[in-house]
């Protein structure tokens, strides 16, 4: 029962930073409707910025994600201004193959400048041990846990209480008549994705505060984003937040329990068998997904 415990307890600490890197996807997609192959580059830049600003540049750790959340969130808000602008109104086809051209152009400049070398991003708090029953954490783990949650928890009253939500929740609902009550949607669109990216680049720093952040992580990061929005649901906010703590559970018993290699594979069983038995999502309502 305390392996169990343990097991549980680690893949909910995994799970929060797959649900933070989630719900940018999710937003995206459900007011957007770009189905961004991009999203895993943009949590390893976040990663990747992070080591720069805390280890290479020896900044604060609180301050290097505040940063990192501003410089990425520029850089969110230039690509939906400058690449997914011009393919809005194209259908699906055109966004998706511009998302995977910046995945990999992405990809290969961050490995051509920083090379195949993970990064650790210098933490907070020494990682020392603190023991919670017969569970044990570290205090990195914990403070970057909680962060994810403050992170979730603002995003959640920005979209619920702030005039900025509202205009993205009524685009959502209704482009045209959002755009005929003087909503500027393209704003709307555009402050969308920097959430989005913000989000992404926040979970890639915080884990790679624990692991560590390399330039070829991206298309992992995409899969698991991709498993985790299908598992909840898309477009659920909720349903991402669930979908992340149910992928990083599943993953920690499968690799205790079963084998530690094939960890990964599990994520992709799940996504079969939700997909069969109930192709909206877990967590979310047909209506929703219509």
């Amino acid at each position: 029962m305390e392996l169990f415990l343990q097991f549980v307890a680690n893949g909910l600490v995994t799970g929060a930073f797959y649900a933070l890197s989630a719900l940018g996807l999710t937003l995206i997609f459900g007011l957007m409707r770009v189905v961004n192959f991009a999203h895993g580059e943009l949590y390893m830049l976040g990663g990747v910025l992070g080591w720069f600003m805390t280890t290479y540049l020896g900044l604060n750790f609180f301050l290097g994600l505040a940063l990192v959340a501003v410089i990425m969130g520029g850089f969110g808000w230039l690509v939906d201004r400058l690449l997914i602008e011009r393919v809005r109104d194209q259908g699906e086809e055109p966004g998706v193959l511009l998302t995977i051209g910046l995945s990999i152009f992405l990809a290969n400049a961050t490995l051509f400048v920083i090379g195949p070398t993970p990064l650790k991003v210098q933490g907070a708090l020494a990682d020392g041990p603190i023991f919670l029953g017969p569970i044990i954490l570290t205090k990195m783990r914990l403070l970057a846990v909680a962060l994810c949650i403050l992170l979730i928890l603002a995003a959640h009253l920005l979209i619920r209480r702030t005039r900025l939500g509202r205009a993205m929740r009524a685009t959502f609902q209704d482009p045209m008549a959002a755009r005929l009550s003087g909503i500027r949607i393209e704003r709307v669109y555009a402050a969308t994705f920097a959430l989005g990216t913000v989000l992404a680049a926040s979970a890639g720093m915080l884990l790679g505060s624990i692991y560590s952040a390399q330039a070829s992580i991206g298309g992992l990061i995409s899969l698991k984003a991709f498993v985790v929005v299908i598992l909840g649901g898309m477009g659920s906010f909720g349903g991402a937040i669930l979908g992340g703590l149910m992928l990083g559970v599943a993953e920690a018993l499968w690799g205790g329990y079963v084998a530690t290699g094939m960890v990964d594979i599990i994520g992709f069983v799940l996504v079969i068998i939700v997909l069969l038995a109930r192709p909206q999502g877990l967590f979310s309502s047909r209506t929703e997904r219509a």
